[in-house]
């Protein structure tokens, strides 16, 4: 028995050697099969493939076509529909490859997601044919949806006011919801009331998504009035003011720099007994940064610790990079240092703005701790990273 567990060993710690010694994977691996390369994961290959559609100059048509079949994308999964999203967006003036991605990557019960696709290559009439054909409420939404990512509002309300009569589609609540968002991206949120009063005429649920949607567009066009009557009909419907409300007005506030009024509301928040969240911190901290005023950055930032509130990847690249544009590359490094161990993923620019930052200050040493951590962690950027090397001071 000791012995077939000695051999057991033997043969884990054996293939633990040979996955590490492997080569580590590049981009042109997902296109070439005969790679000496580990077997990539659909993770690994997404990852990749996102770094090949971000590759300047970018790739041409069939290329990209052949990335988003070699990387196997579903639109099942988040960071795949990221994927596929930047392959949409490169094709907008090759439609006949968008179609074809559209036809051989999505099934019929991706329609819906076909139908985004379209419409963030600007194709909305190849959105209304693939809607035509696969008539759902699902599909009547993402339509809605696509002419939103197209920019073009005025085609989003003719399909929500004749579309449902004219293909026997019922809206539901996510139909209403997404027309809503309609009109606050286009400066219209005037035209919530009425559609909100076709709502519940319909004997549809409004739902939070409902009125944050609208509080957004009021406060983007500085609306206040109208803020409040928003709030009053929330609270008339039974919604409240739960996180998600108050996350969306302190997110409105911010950006409209005004970040001390959105901290205010966070105060009575937390007076009410509702906590806040990583998301009330990204809001406010970005808020204070954009405004300059790091310091009650850097403090919000303290309380996050001490509350043992995380944030995502995107916040700590925010901050990082807010940071190092203000000149304080000492608490940057510390953000780095605190992160860098937790699987997060930093933006090139950010972390090379940190770099040349610290390499100003003669932190020579630290700045190349950086540069190696980066080359370990993301050897797709190696070359980047080498070039940055090379210019720093000796």
């Amino acid at each position: 028995m000791a012995a077939a567990v000695r051999h057991l060993l033997r043969r884990r710690l054996s293939t633990a050697a040979a996955a590490a010694s492997a080569p580590a994977p590049t981009p042109g691996s997902i296109l070439n099969p005969s790679s000496p390369s580990t077997p990539l994961s659909s993770l690994q290959k997404t990852r990749l493939a996102i770094s090949l559609l971000k590759s300047s100059p970018p790739p041409p048509p069939d290329q990209i076509l052949s990335i988003c079949r070699a990387a196997a994308l579903s639109p099942t999964v988040h960071i795949d529909r990221v994927a596929l999203s930047l392959a949409a967006s490169k094709l907008s003036s090759s439609p006949d490859t968008l179609r074809d991605l559209a036809s051989t990557v999505l099934t019929t019960r991706h329609a819906p997601h076909a139908i985004v696709l379209f419409g963030q290559a600007g194709l909305l009439p190849d959105a209304i044919s693939t809607f035509q054909s696969n008539l759902s409420t699902r599909s009547l939404n993402a339509l809605i949806f696509a002419c939103i990512v197209a920019g073009n509002h005025t085609e989003a309300a003719r399909i929500f006011q004749t579309f449902p009569d004219a293909h026997g589609v019922k809206p539901n609540t996510e139909t209403f919801n997404t027309i809503i968002k309609s009109f606050a991206e286009s400066g219209t949120t005037r035209s919530f009331y009425s559609v909100f009063d076709e709502m519940c005429k319909k004997g549809l649920e409004p739902n939070a998504t409902t009125f944050t949607t609208a509080l957004a567009g009021f406060y983007k066009e500085e609306r206040f009035d109208d803020v409040e009557k928003v709030i009053e009909l929330m609270k008339k419907h039974g919604c409240g003011e739960t996180l998600q409300v108050y996350n969306a007005r302190v997110q409105s506030l911010c950006k409209l720099s005004r970040s001390g009024e959105a901290k205010a509301l966070v105060d009575e928040m937390v007076k009410k007994g509702t906590k806040p969240s990583g998301v009330t911190y990204n809001h406010l901290v970005y808020g204070f940064c954009k405004q300059g005023d790091l310091e009650e950055a850097k403090q919000l930032y303290k309380e996050m610790g001490m509350k043992r509130i995380v944030g995502d990847h995107k916040f700590y690249n925010m901050f990082i990079h807010f940071l190092c544009r203000g000149g304080d590359f000492d608490t940057a490094l510390e953000v780095y240092n605190e992160i860098i161990p937790k699987n997060w993923v930093p933006s090139f620019s950010t972390m090379k703005m940190l770099v040349n930052g610290l390499a100003g200050s003669s932190k020579i040493d630290e700045a190349k701790g950086i540069i190696e951590k980066m080359k370990e962690k993301f050897p797709d950027n190696c070359d980047g990273w080498k070039e940055v090397e090379a210019a720093l001071p000796q």
